[in-house]
């Protein structure tokens, strides 16, 4: 046998050692065997073998021929049969535990096995169960999972087929699957060329999620593949960005199928994302069946599934929708809305497509929402008048009532599901990966569906009335519901009074409705002094904590750290990052963040500038809980008054966002000497 080493590495000397050295090293090997449970005849070879080698290299002719020989280019060391087994030993001591494995291996192979039951048989057996072990270990130190996974399937096998060392291969099993979630992400994030890698990614985790009982983890019992539940979130976050619509859409309707959930909603947001951003409205029919079934705890489907009813050209049915929420604030915002109801119903939609629906995807870049084009498509006009014709909606009720028994409507799509649902292999596109990886997981998101109704969307609208008015005068969207040459002859009555009350509309204001628009347009004069005073504002409290804190240390180096200490490094967070998105600069951003959250927020910041905006952001934590605590590892519940403003170079107000009680689970995690923040997650 020819192992590839020489004899500077066989002894762990180095090739500028001079002879006192070579015999100092070659006493301390000696001195040190190694105790894994090996035959007293190989540790009598390996101590043969180590003597021959410090006898080379302490003789300084024979040393200088050796030395001869390696820069001539000979390389690695000629073993006969009856040392092999000790020179695979030393290999691995070199920390060679790649090549001694695939070595011990080869050896236990036949036709040169050793005999059953022998010694060499047993020396062997163990030398490949700890190098495969530690070769396994140096691959994930370059993070190649993948690798490091084949090489332990490889082991267990090996030691499977032996039947021996029982123990040695139950601590390879537990690696093998604590190596799960990094080999599935080390697999799916390849380059598309690699087909093969992505595939055995993706049945993986499809194994993966099963094995667990589904995202939600019903048979989390005890942590599988080395995570607890909160751990895969995050990890599921990680690797969604790797996977297109049409992967997603599979594996959630196979986990919904099994019983999830949570499946079920991430299902329907990737098949209305793949209808909307492929103009493909079928796909809407059938994201409406999973929304209607999901059966969460406080979460309200009736406004979304309204604003799939208003993509499929049916403003009765959405209004009604919208009207039968369970949530009294959000009819209160529609009555109350400064405009019409269909500019009021468009404005929902299009911040609903653009904050929930069209991110997380790998094949589809985010786009800006535009109804305009959607309603103009030739596909969705097509379709939307098959719907008329086959008299599916509302505009073709009598009396408008919407949530009576079965209806055509209904039929129709009963009719899509089960020409749909069955298939496994819909074309799936969606959107990119945008602010719900960077800090919602998609749990947090299921839970902060009431908040998003109250507060975020809701803002937003009012403070931009005057744009949803303009567009209600300009779109598409009107004309396409107005112009669609379906109406019969028993319905002339009601399309005639229809289509003058739209051209009534566009032709025409109410008298308080043109006193509304010149209230609006004397209230801007002023919006300019008012952001002003209100930045102001928001500047003088944010540098009166930060004097406050001064004599808090930064960055958190306690072994221990108290409630308060812990509160104060995510103070320090809020106010370093609302600082650089302000357009200012945070001495001690990057000494309380791990550096991703700090490149992130650099990178928003990046975004912001080409766009010519900033933002201002205030927050006060108004609460805060350690739920849990380790050496290393620290989760806080905390509950924030949260408010933010996106602001123009000229000064104007594009978003507005006031959320009263924000709830955040903050994660803190121990680097070196000091805690950062390592990761978040929002929602209620």
């Amino acid at each position: 046998m020819e192992l590839p080493i020489d004899h500077f590495r066989l002894l762990g000397v180095s090739p500028s050692s001079n002879a006192e050295e070579v015999l100092r090293a070659f006493q301390l090997r000696l001195d040190r065997p190694p105790k894994q449970g090996f035959t007293y005849e190989l540790l009598a070879q390996r101590s043969e073998l180590l003597r021959l080698s410090a006898d080379l290299l302490s003789n300084p002719k024979e040393r200088q021929s050796y030395e001869l020989a390696l820069i001539e280019g000979s390389s690695g060391l000629d073993l006969s049969s009856n040392r092999e087994v000790a020179g695979l030993l030393l290999l691995w001591e070199s920390k060679a535990s790649f090549q001694a494995f695939k070595l011990a291996k080869k050896a236990l192979q036949p036709p040169q096995a050793p005999a059953l039951g022998s010694g060499r048989e047993s020396d062997l057996t163990l030398i490949a169960a700890l190098s495969c072990r530690d070769a396994s270990i140096d691959e994930q130190a370059f993070r190649r999972y993948a690798s490091g996974a084949e090489l332990l399937q490889e082991g267990i096998q090996l030691l499977q087929r032996m039947g021996k060392l029982v123990e040695e291969r139950k601590t390879l099993e537990s690696d093998l699957e604590a190596l799960l979630p990094y080999r599935i992400l080390d697999l799916l994030s390849r380059n598309k060329e690699d087909e093969k890698s992505h595939f055995d990614g993706l049945s993986l985790l499809e194994d993966f999620v099963n094995k667990r009982g589904g995202l939600e983890g019903k048979r989390n019992s005890e942590k599988i593949g080395g995570l607890n539940q909160t751990d895969f979130e995050l990890f599921f976050l990680q690797i969604r960005k790797f996977l297109t619509a049409k992967e997603q859409s599979k594996l959630y309707l196979n986990w919904y199928r099994r019983g999830s959930e949570d499946a079920g909603f991430l299902a329907a947001f990737a098949l209305v994302a793949s209808g909307f951003s492929y103009r493909n409205p079928e796909l809407l029919q059938e994201a409406r069946k999973y929304l209607r079934n999901i059966n969460i705890n406080g979460f309200d489907p009736m406004p979304l599934i309204g604003c799939l009813d208003l993509l499929l050209g049916d403003v009765k049915q959405a209004e009604a929708r919208f009207r039968s929420s369970s949530d009294e604030k959000l009819k209160d915002w529609l009555d109350n809305y400064p405009g019409e109801t269909l500019a009021a119903l468009c404005d929902y939609c299009r911040n609903w497509l653009k904050k929930d629906v069209l991110v997380g995807f790998k094949d589809v870049e985010m786009q800006n929402v535009n109804l305009d084009d959607w309603f103009a498509n030739k596909e969705v006009q097509e379709y939307v008048d098959q719907l008329e014709k086959k008299g599916a909606l509302g505009i073709a009720k009598a009396g408008f009532s919407f949530l009576s028994s079965l209806t055509p409507e209904q039929q129709l799509e009963n009719n899509l599901s089960k020409n749909l649902g069955e298939k496994a292999d819909l074309p799936m596109p969606g959107g990119a990966l945008d602010e719900i990886l960077k800090e919602k997981s998609f749990k947090s998101r299921l839970r902060s569906k009431e908040a998003f109704l109250k507060y975020d969307l809701v803002k937003n609208i009012i403070s931009k009335y005057s744009s949803a008015l303009e567009f209600i005068k300009n779109s598409n969207f009107k004309f396409f519901i107005v112009n669609r040459p379906i109406y019969t002859s028993a319905l002339a009555f009601t399309g005639l009074f229809i289509i003058g009350t739209s051209i009534g509309i566009l032709t025409q204001r109410k008298p308080y409705e043109n006193k509304n628009l010149t209230n609006i347009a004397s209230s801007e004069v002023v919006k300019t002094d008012e952001i002003k005073t209100n930045d102001n504002n928001l500047s003088q409290i944010s540098n009166n904590k930060e004097r406050s804190n001064l004599n808090k240390s930064i960055p958190l180096i306690s072994l221990i750290p108290s409630d308060q200490e812990i509160q104060f490094l995510i103070e320090s967070w809020l106010k370093g990052k609302a600082d650089i998105l302000n357009g200012l600069e945070s001495q001690f951003l990057s000494s309380v963040a791990r550096p991703s959250l700090f490149n992130r927020v650099l990178e928003q910041r990046k975004r912001d500038k080409l766009l010519g905006q900033r933002q201002i952001i205030d927050t006060n934590i108004t609460s805060i809980k350690i739920v849990q605590r380790s050496d290393k590892r620290i989760a806080a519940d905390v509950e924030l008054n949260y408010q933010d403003k996106s602001i123009s170079s000229s000064g104007e107000v594009l978003s507005e966002t006031v959320i009263p009680s924000l709830k955040v689970k903050y994660i803190i995690g121990k680097n070196k000497n000091n805690w950062l923040v390592v990761d978040y997650i929002s929602g209620n």
